[in-house]
């Protein structure tokens, strides 16, 4: 028996609950490696996942977490032996298939990734979804040029934001990290921040599709109406990777940055990579995020501290990483 952060519904009210609860082998999900857990992630999908109404859940009973790092306990693939240590973001992990929140998972091998060299399962879980989301925008404003103004981080209190301003200054630019919050201005600062940006600096209303060439890249993990307003401000040809949907779906955003001042937008999807950018991604996490820079966004928590934390993340309660000892 192992333990497990299990979400109900109640099929009368429709109402959901999230509780401890102990489970067998036999209850996991069909899969081709059975992997010991030793931690996982809180996210904002989690947050939602556990919330009432159970947000991204696509049935019940439900784990969520949709990240962990562990041991492998047993495999019928010869890509993995017991004994690897292995991690694994994505593929609707803890969404539609159950997730990290528990001492136990079963999952395809084709989801996995061997953990690399550099990193431990506890380090690898303060990276994270959000830290990997964060290299993958790295990787694809680096991919199609950093021009020489700051690079933008927009959330840059979040998951995705604090280890995106950790590696972009551990690599050499000058990052601008904005935030709704003026008391986290140390915190990123410490991350290698130069320049700290009031949020409603940026999130005003767009008057105009282009302003000042003020950004050489920028990683966003906002979207929305800030979004529209960072693309009319990007340097010639400079490329903006947008991660987030916390400012809303929709992008009231002129076509004219990208006709005029050649801007990129680059969407960053961190579920159906193909395994070589996995590979390549958690590689540069190894090599070019500092680690105590990472042990510095770390929060502690255990499976029992998981149904108030979810509320806490939706509310943006949430600074940095919040790493979950599932055997705490």
């Amino acid at each position: 028996m192992f333990n497990a952060l299990m979400v109900e519904k109640d099929e009368d009210s429709g109402k959901t609950s999230a509780s401890v609860k102990q489970l067998a082998l036999d209850d996991l999900p069909a899969g081709d490696v059975t992997v010991a857990v030793e931690y996982s992630t809180l996210n904002y999908k989690d947050g939602l996942c556990i919330g009432p109404g159970g947000g991204l859940v696509r049935k019940y009973p439900h784990v969520p977490g949709i990240d962990f790092a562990g041991t492998v306990e047993a495999s019928s693939d010869d890509r993995y032996a017991p004994g690897d240590k292995v991690v694994l973001t994505g593929w609707r992990v803890g969404e539609a298939h159950w997730g990290g929140y528990a001492q136990k998972a079963r999952v395809k091998a084709d989801w996995l990734v061997p953990l690399p060299d550099g990193l431990d399962t506890r380090r690898a879980m303060a990276v994270g979804t959000a830290g990997f989301t964060a290299m993958l925008a790295v990787m694809a404003i680096e991919d199609h040029g950093i021009k020489s103004g700051p690079v933008l981080v927009t959330g840059a209190a979040g998951g995705v934001g604090s280890v995106a301003t950790a590696i972009l200054a551990e690599l050499g630019h000058e990052v601008a990290a904005v935030t709704g919050r003026p008391e986290q201005a140390d915190y990123l600062r410490s991350l290698g921040a130069t320049q700290i940006v009031a949020r409603e600096d940026i999130n005003e209303t767009v008057k105009r599709p282009l302003e000042g060439e003020t950004w050489g890249g920028c990683v966003d993990a906002v979207g929305g109406a800030m979004l529209a307003r960072v693309l009319g401000q990007m340097e010639y040809g400079a490329s903006v990777a947008a991660v987030g949907l916390a400012g809303g779906a929709s992008l009231p955003a002129s076509v004219i940055p990208f006709l005029l001042r050649g801007v990129n937008l680059l969407g960053i999807d961190s579920v159906l990579q193909p395994f070589d950018n996995r590979v390549r991604a958690w590689t540069r996490i190894a090599k070019d995020l500092p680690m105590d820079k990472l042990d510095a966004m770390v929060q502690m928590a255990t499976l029992s501290d998981l149904p108030a934390l979810g509320a806490d993340i939706l509310n943006g309660q949430v600074k940095g990483r919040v790493v979950i000892d599932v055997n705490g």
